[in-house]
């Protein structure tokens, strides 16, 4: 622009008798700056071969049985565990009790020196290890990755603080057993409590409600729960997005307000945030069963969350770094065969490897699986979820709102989680789902930091 400028002055003055008379500079105005960020890390679990995906969910013509479908043994030689055969699925309690479960079906069959394999050290195949060996069981975990936990990611800093790029969240009343597992390993947590703030991009419109008010915003949890209790009511399910059209509860929406904020805004804003949970787009996810709205109480895991993984797995034969690429079974027993071309006998095995990998059909099985659990794998759907951890070398935000949510803006992160007033890290949290985690996938480190900043760009102080 100042060689554009130049460039005019010129030819004005060339075309003039008069010596121009210089305008007066505009009076600077205040503008929203976010500085750099120290570091940026992101979950990234759609990119992720060993997880294709963050959690499962249950889109239109799925229900819960294929859950249960997919938890049945076959043979008596190869059980199920996971997030994806949970019922509580997407939570770390929900995955440690099918662990739980698989163990106990496991110990029913079992016999005396038998030697049973765990696919998977995650929280589902920890947890199943940890009891089949607490009962004399020979186990063995073979883990992919090159760590522990699965989609529990802790991440060490130089300064000793703990990143978490996975679970991090806990309720206290229904995680009540892992919170105090936790607190007997030593590992910190953080009240996630405080005020909700929903600001207008581009505005200064804005609802600041109150900690402890449950929901905040109340536009579009009244929409989403009209949607869903017309739902249930239909012969058949349907998309919650076509639940919230056919019901009345989009019209509704779009003529109410809260604040200073529109209603369609803010029904647009609370879908944004249920697919970070879910993982999934209102316009794929069943009406019949959409998550409700949560009302509990959090704690937040600031330390080394991957240490419950790692206390289940102490004196367990652990491999990592060994993935699994096919599995044959009969009466007889199972036969493991490795990425690496070795093979290994055992005369039973629990597969807990996530359901992205199950759909890809990255573990070949022989004989296929029975139909009901290839069924399952083909009609729960895989989630998309990312977790952005960013850090500041000092706050330039000075709400002590605890969740910060946008309306009015087609940017990807949306919802970000203030840390400062429970740990006082300058510390934030995004968090994206479905279509805009997808997106985001795809984004550079570099493109993904300038992202960061625009997004933050609004909840910035003036300077």
């Amino acid at each position: 622009m100042g060689a554009g400028a130049s460039t005019s002055l010129l030819v004005l003055t060339a075309c003039t008798d008069t010596s121009p008379v210089p305008t007066a500079k505009p009076t600077p105005q205040p503008t929203n700056s976010v500085p750099a960020p120290t570091s940026v890390r992101r979950s990234d679990w759609s990119n992720d071969p060993f997880a294709l995906g963050a959690v499962s969910f249950l889109p239109v013509g799925a229900t819960p049985l294929h859950r249960a479908n997919l938890a049945q043994s076959v043979m008596d030689r190869v059980f199920f565990a996971g997030e994806a055969t949970a019922d509580d699925p997407s939570t770390v309690r929900g995955a440690r009790d099918t662990g739980a479960r698989a163990a106990a079906e496991v110990l029913e069959v079992v016999g005396p020196g038998e030697r049973v394999a765990v696919i998977g050290a995650g929280a589902a195949g920890a947890e199943c290890a940890r009891r089949l060996a607490a009962l004399g069981v020979d186990v063995v975990v073979l883990e992919a990755r090159d760590r522990t936990g699965g989609r529990i990611h802790s991440i060490k800093g130089s300064d000793g603080q703990f990143t978490e790029l996975g679970a991090w969240r806990l309720g206290v009343d229904s995680d009540a057993e892992v919170i105090a597992t936790l607190a007997r390993l030593d590992v910190a947590t953080a009240p996630h409590a405080g005020p909700d703030l929903i600001r207008e991009s581009g505005s200064d419109a804005e609802v600041l409600t109150p900690a402890g008010t449950t929901p905040a915003n109340t536009v579009g949890a009244t929409a989403v729960a009209r949607a869903t209790e017309w739902a249930v009511s239909q012969v058949a399910d349907s998309t919650l997005a076509d639940a919230l059209d056919a019901s009345g509860a989009l019209g509704a929406a779009a003529s109410a307000s809260q604040g200073d904020l529109g209603g369609e805004e803010l029904l647009q804003q609370y879908l944004r945030s249920l697919s970070a949970t879910t993982g999934a787009e209102a316009s794929t996810l069943s009406a019949w069963f959409t998550p409700p709205q949560q009302t509990e109480e959090n704690l937040r895991v600031t330390g080394s969350f991957v240490s419950l993984i790692d206390s289940d797995l102490s004196g367990v034969e652990t491999f990592l770094s060994n993935v699994v690429v096919g599995v044959s079974y009969d009466e007889n027993g199972v036969r493991l065969r490795l990425g690496t071309g070795e093979s290994l006998s055992v005369a039973r095995l629990v597969v807990t490897a996530p359901l992205g990998v199950l759909k890809s059909a990255a573990i070949e099985f022989a004989p296929l699986l029975p139909f009901g659990h290839r069924a399952a794998i083909n009609a729960i759907s895989v989630g998309a979820i990312d977790l952005i951890h960013v850090r500041f070398d000092e706050p330039f935000w000075t709400t002590d709102a605890v969740n910060w949510s946008l309306v009015g803006t087609d940017d990807l992160i949306t919802t970000w989680v203030n840390l400062m007033p429970g740990t006082g890290e300058p510390v934030l949290i995004g968090l994206v789902g479905g279509d805009a985690a997808i997106a985001l996938a795809g984004l550079t480190e570099k493109e993904l930091a300038e992202l960061v900043r625009t997004s933050l760009e609004p909840f910035a102080e003036p300077v």
